[in-house]
């Protein structure tokens, strides 16, 4: 079902979403993810795997240390594990986490309330 909404909207909920991870985060083991850093997380938990490294890197147009230090953060949270690929050895696959899944889950369920909030 598409939902419409105009440009500051879109915007106001960019906003309130990214300030209610901030906000959320104080006192808990919440990341404070760069966009950066989202844009692969939300990768690795919408699309289908496999994701190595190397696949992000080149999805995102950034370098595989770029990839590494953001996936090294998310690792630190324990939001996503990493492995050789036994096939071949020169990959990294990227593996999901239970509690990263249940982030993402929270992360969706902050967005369909701010959006909802939203004024008409």
């Amino acid at each position: 079902m598409p939902v419409e909404i105009k440009p500051a909207q879109a915007l106001t909920l960019l906003h309130d979403v990214a300030f209610g991870m901030v906000a959320g985060a104080r006192g808990d083991d919440v990341p404070d993810f760069s966009m950066r850093q989202m844009a692969m997380l939300l990768t690795i938990y919408l699309e289908p795997p496999p994701h190595t490294v190397r696949g992000i890197a080149r999805k995102l147009g950034v370098t595989k240390p770029v990839v590494t230090r953001g996936l090294d953060t998310m690792g630190k949270h324990e939001l996503v594990a990493r492995r050789r690929d036994e096939k071949d050895r020169r990959n990294v696959v990227i593996q999901r986490t239970v509690k990263g899944a249940l982030f993402v889950e929270k992360l969706g369920d902050l967005i369909v309330a701010q959006a909802r909030a939203l004024p008409r």
